[in-house]
């Protein structure tokens, strides 16, 4: 056997390890004689060059190690530097530990080269470092600028000052070059970047001012802000706006032509009291087979909104309109919204209705879907519908017209509500804030957003509407967009599933194989209960985020096979489409079939990405408002609720769902430990434990409007609950006590890092 053969057999042995040359001629006998041992180097040196072996840094040899996987996919950044590598929507994401992030930034598209494979068995998941950034998914950015001191412009050169943005997860400041406007202290600017963090520049952008938008102390402009950092447009541009007013005020007979018509039925909208854009109405009634006839009618914006349009092509940016506390960022201008597109009473509208029959079982078993034309008979609100549900005989004798069509509506929302529980939709009991603000945006009072049964309702038979529409479209296998919610991931089911042990309350089944109807039925047992909100809380947080996706993956949310967002053209992109795929598919062709499978995925993707940009602003405003609340009661204690338990400390919530921060670092009495499995802090001198759903005494020590962050004490009371401490012996615990031990919050600080100037002695900067 040639010399090379023997090398290379024997490597493979051990493909993982290297070995000296030494070694290798102990191990293949050719140590003891120089002249082989010049060989063996000889040979080690062709196989070298033919690339068939390698030779390490330390001159040891090994087999060529497979190239690792490189691949691409969105960065998502934790404000604490490590992030995640999003591959694709059923592909696992890839974690990256800081200082391996390349200083990528958040929804930055990025190419991850795989160092550690995931390993399902021990739940560990891949890990990576990101090679190279392909782009940028921030190019702008508004904050509020601030200057430098004079000595500051010296040391920076051609510096002007820095912009702080309101968007977390840009955790970074951005110097501003004198090449752009020259802001004044305190106004809010758009900045384009022109330089990312660096080796040499780690925390800091640099960028030039395009715009100055308005003062700090506008009314309004806090929200703007953070509307404006999330890149979400408020205004619509020029051409936008002139076709919305070229869209005619009233419908003309000799357009109703082909429509279904509905003006004779009974049918009515149902909304808040303030609301202007009443997309949804319904008719109802009883059928003599003792079934129920539903007809849900949505604003036909499609009609007005066509394909390529500047209404179109602006509405496809936006995705959905934004909700913010005092506002709404609409996404279609609301000269159509609250227009012709509104189902306004006792005028002609176009839609798009979904009619079918449904029996006692609650499930549809004869259904209609037209272009149609409606004429309401009423607008009702919420409190009117409710006032009648409750038997309120001054309401029910002054909408007398719908009396009967509102008990039929009470009778199908029971059989709905029924046939959804049999099947397992998971019901998750959670508490939404309403931030009630003055005319100056000033939040003045936080209150917990209640829903009667008029609102359950109505979402009731949007469900049912939603889910006819997708069954259609689905069991003709055309090309559709649809709303799915996937299977748990396990490795978050495990999790949680352990925590709820915890309580002391068993899940059927295992992560993998786990169904909508066992953590319905875990619900049901929870109800009531303390920790009621907490592990509702947890489940929801365990779950995967709803998208828009091209294939019909089921909802498990709602354990339904089907479903869609048919209901809101108004408000969101993938209903437009929907009512337009309504339209084109009523008579496909070949060609309208391929051109919808073409950009239906792109659709799907933008939009799951322009709902989540919408729910990170409403939650920004959300928690900037709250904490601007807080801050005139300051040294007020609490009794709370533990809401959540980490490493750094606890978070606790207020009945009126005002969250905030008790930090390790002020649980000065003693040195507590964070167990994972349970997540709960326990001191290791005194026994006190932290545990979620426990209720503890704060003072409120902080709120910071500009961060959002909130900031609490624990307060010493008899709710504090003590448990038995366990002895541990020096050794134990690592030779050292262990209250010397830095806590994780202590470790990653970084004092060495420079910015692009030299600070002076202002204060630090606000992130």
């Amino acid at each position: 056997m040639k010399l090379s053969k023997k090398v290379t057999d024997f490597l493979a042995q051990m493909p993982s390890k290297s070995i000296s040359p030494k070694m290798l001629a102990n191990n293949l006998g050719l140590a003891d004689d120089a002249g082989d041992y010049k060989h063996l180097l000889k040979t080690i040196a062709q196989l070298e060059e033919s690339k068939a072996i390698e030779v390490t840094a330390a001159g040891n040899i090994a087999l060529p190690q497979p190239e690792a996987e490189v691949l691409e996919g969105t960065f998502s950044a934790n404000p604490r530097g490590f992030g995640f590598v999003r591959i694709g929507e059923n592909e696992p994401d890839v974690f990256v530990k800081r200082g391996n992030t390349k200083f990528a930034m958040n929804e930055d598209v990025v190419e991850v080269k795989i160092t550690s494979p995931a390993n399902p068995l021990k739940g560990n998941e891949a890990e990576g470092k990101v090679v190279a950034i392909k782009s940028r998914a921030v190019t702008s950015l508004v904050g509020e600028f601030y200057a430098f001191d004079e000595e500051e412009k010296k040391n920076s050169g051609s510096l002007l000052g820095y912009v702080v943005n309101k968007n977390k997860k840009i955790p970074f400041r951005t110097n501003i070059s004198k090449k752009g406007l020259h802001p004044e202290v305190g106004d809010i600017v758009r900045v384009d970047i022109t330089h990312y963090p660096d080796r040499d520049f780690p925390e800091v952008l640099q960028g030039l001012v395009t715009e100055i938008i308005g003062k700090a102390t506008d009314t309004g402009i806090d929200v703007l802000e953070v509307l404006e950092s999330l890149g979400i447009p408020s205004p619509f541009p020029e051409d936008v706006i002139a076709e919305a007013n070229a869209v005619p005020d009233e419908i003309e007979e000799k357009d109703i032509i082909d429509r279904v018509d509905y003006r004779d039925e009974i049918t009515f909208t149902i909304d808040g009291a303030d609301a202007k854009d009443l997309d949804d109405a319904v008719h109802i009634k009883a059928l003599d087979n003792g079934n129920i006839e539903l007809g849900v009618h949505i604003a036909d914006v499609s009609y007005y909104v066509t394909e390529g349009s500047a209404l179109d092509r602006e509405a496809l940016n936006r995705g959905t309109s934004t909700y913010v506390t005092d506002r709404v960022v609409p996404m279609l201008p609301e000269r159509l919204s609250n227009g012709i597109c509104s189902l306004n009473p006792r005028v002609n509208r176009f839609t798009q209705s979904c009619v079918m029959e449904i029996n006692p079982d609650g499930h549809v078993v004869n259904y209609k879907i037209s272009q149609s034309v409606i004429k309401t008979t009423e607008r009702m609100t919420y409190s009117d519908v409710n006032e009648m549900l409750a038997g309120n005989q001054e309401f029910l004798e002054k909408f007398a017209v719908i009396a009967e069509s509102v008990e039929q509506m009470a009778k199908l929302h029971a059989i709905l509500l029924g046939m959804r529980a049999r099947r397992g939709s998971i019901d998750f009991e959670t508490q939404e804030a309403k931030i009630i603000v003055d005319k100056l945006g000033k939040p003045i009072e936080i209150q917990v957003r209640k829903r009667g049964t008029a609102e359950m309702m109505i979402e009731s038979f949007m469900l049912i509407a939603n889910e006819t529409v997708a069954r259609s479209f689905a069991t003709r296998e055309l090309p559709f967009i649809y709303r799915v919610h996937e299977h748990p991931k396990a490795d978050k089911l495990t999790r949680f599933i352990d925590f709820a042990s915890v309580f002391g309350i068993p899940l059927k089944g295992t992560p993998e194989k786990m169904q909508s109807k066992d953590l319905q039925d875990f619900m049901l047992q929870i109800k009531g209960q303390p920790g009621e909100i907490v592990l509702s809380t947890m489940l929801l947080r365990s779950m995967q985020q709803a998208r828009y996706d091209e294939d019909n993956l089921g909802h498990f949310g709602l354990a339904a096979e089907y479903y869609t967002h048919f209901t809101s053209p108004i408000r969101r992109y993938p209903d437009l489409l929907v009512h337009r795929l309504i339209r084109a598919e009523s008579h496909p062709t070949t060609e309208v079939i391929e051109h919808f499978e073409e950009i239906i995925p792109e659709v799907a993707k933008l939009t799951s990405s322009r709902e989540r940009r919408a729910i990170d602003a409403e939650r920004a405003v959300e928690a900037m408002k709250k904490a601007e609340y807080m801050e005139s009661y300051v040294g007020t204690e609490y009794d709370v609720t533990i809401s959540s338990v980490t490493r750094f400390g606890l978070f606790v919530s207020l009945p009126n769902t005002i969250e905030g921060l008790v930090h390790m670092s002020t649980l000065g009495d003693d040195f507590y430990n964070f167990n994972e499995r349970d997540l709960t802090l326990k001191g290791e001198r005194t026994g006190k434990v932290f545990r979620m759903g426990q209720p503890v005494k704060v003072k409120l020590v902080k709120a910071d409007k500009i961060t959002g962050d909130i900031d609490f004490e624990h307060v010493d009371s008899d709710l504090d609950v003590v448990e038995a401490v366990e002895k541990r012996s020096r050794e134990s615990r690592g030779g050292r006590d262990s209250r010397d031990k830095r806590p994780d919050w202590k470790k990653n600080k970084d004092k060495d890092k420079k910015p692009f100037h030299k600070k002076g002695g202002k204060p630090a900067r606000k992130k």
